[in-house]
């Protein structure tokens, strides 16, 4: 049906915090239509999935859009 890979588009590497960056990061994420509200509908959705490879494919992408954003 599909081919699904599961991989970081890029190396996450964090040598200092930053707490000015990890503000905006979060005002980007946050909200009904941002991206904490789009995995917690993945996240969501995998409870009601009948399949199990589709279930880890849901939790993936829910879990993914916290490793986009490099420091």
């Amino acid at each position: 049906m599909w081919i699904y890979d599961k991989k970081l588009e890029y190396p996450v590497r964090i040598k200092n915090p930053n707490a000015a960056l990890a503000k905006v990061i979060i005002s980007q994420l946050g909200g009904p239509d941002g991206e904490l509200g789009a995995s917690m509908r993945y996240l969501n959705q995998r409870y009601a999935m009948p399949w199990g490879e589709v279930k880890g494919i849901l939790t993936d992408v829910g879990t993914s859009c916290f490793l986009r954003y490099p420091n």
